[in-house]
């Protein structure tokens, strides 16, 4: 997991400049076909890169989105109308069958069908019309990490060609940048200590933070095996806020940009709870809680923070996961290939 949290620089640098090309090509593609809506299916932690490309799709380029509830199809044999539905699937693997199974039925429906995958080669990429490889090289730690946010800039670049703009040069920065978070692995390595005994915990954001925070949930439950609850701030004010008290540890992605400032009043209600809040964003926003990350996010889009808010998280898992002396590569009752029908 270290070594593959650590290679995330390289795989960005190398979707940039040797995948945004065919990215380009797809999306000019599927543009001339004109979609009317967007359906995103995953599952796990593509999962959450699809809830990604869904904020960037509605925000963006104004398209409708929804996340497909597979089993409609896979279980029930539902056959909805999908013409001129633009079908996206995201999978690191491309492997597992329902994800095959509900793209064939979407291409049989009508749809316009597309995989993002890391494996070209797969089953996915044969079913699906058209294809994005993400370009992370073989990942065999059981958490996904450069997978995860290689998809994201590989869908961030998607939706900037669909709309016929070129996401590159605002993309441009991020190798550099990531390079620079994951060298301050000291810091994370602090903050784990506050999570070696914790028995829960809640991360909250909003806006593109908040499939970030999803991811980061995944990541902690998985590796250290902590019940990690997270909620879009909004969410959390009805009802589950209740349960945040002086010692329940809250980890908050704060967003430099409107999202960021939708998430403030629940900042605000966070700290009058006396939550152990740690904040993940900003130098200004970290300076108001217990303890937290600093992102350098100057001069970065926020349509593009989440490539970068993910790193001291991921980070954090791994630590969290050690210091409870537990092994991050060795998840239990896990497999890389997870095939669900």
């Amino acid at each position: 997991m270290s070594r593959e949290i650590a290679e995330q620089p390289g795989a960005l640098r190398r979707l940039l400049e040797e995948g945004a090309p065919r990215i380009r090509a797809v999306a000019g593609a599927i543009a001339a076909r004109r979609p009317r809506f967007v359906l995103l299916t995953a599952r796990g932690t593509s999962d959450n890169a699809a809830l990604y490309a869904k904020y960037l799709l509605e925000i963006l380029h104004g398209l409708p989105c929804g996340l497909t509830s597979m089993s409609t199809t896979t279980a029930y044999d539902a056959r909805p109308d999908l013409t001129d539905v633009l079908v996206i699937t995201v999978s690191q693997s491309g492997g597992s069958p329902d994800l095959v199974a509900s793209t064939r039925a979407a291409r049989k429906a009508g749809a316009i069908t597309l995989a993002v995958t890391n494996n070209p080669d797969s089953a996915l990429a044969e079913a699906a019309e058209h294809h994005i490889d993400i370009l992370a090289g073989p990942e065999r730690a059981l958490p996904a990490t450069k997978t995860y946010t290689a998809s994201l800039l590989a869908l961030y670049l998607f939706v900037e060609a669909l709309r016929g703009h070129d996401g590159v040069p605002a993309a441009a920065r991020l190798p550099e940048l990531a390079e620079g978070i994951l060298a301050r692995g000291g810091e994370v390595r602090e903050l784990a200590g506050r999570y070696r005994f914790a028995e829960r915990m809640i991360l909250t954001s909003r806006g593109y933070g908040y499939p970030t925070v999803k991811e980061a949930a995944l990541k902690l439950m998985e590796t250290s095996y902590v019940p990690a609850l997270s909620y879009s701030g909004a969410d959390l004010l009805h009802g589950p806020l209740a349960m945040v008290d002086n010692v329940f540890p809250v980890i908050a992605v704060v967003p430099d940009g409107r999202g960021g400032e939708a998430l403030r009043p629940v900042l605000e209600r966070l700290r009058e709870r006396g939550a152990d809040l740690v904040v993940v964003g900003p130098r200004k926003r970290v300076a108001e809680a217990s303890a937290g990350f600093v992102l350098p996010t100057d001069g970065v889009a926020e349509e593009v923070q989440p490539i970068l808010e993910i790193l001291p998280l991921q980070l954090l898992a791994m630590e969290v996961t050690l210091a409870r002396g537990q092994d991050p590569d060795a998840p239990r009752s896990l497999a890389k290939v997870t095939e669900t029908h």
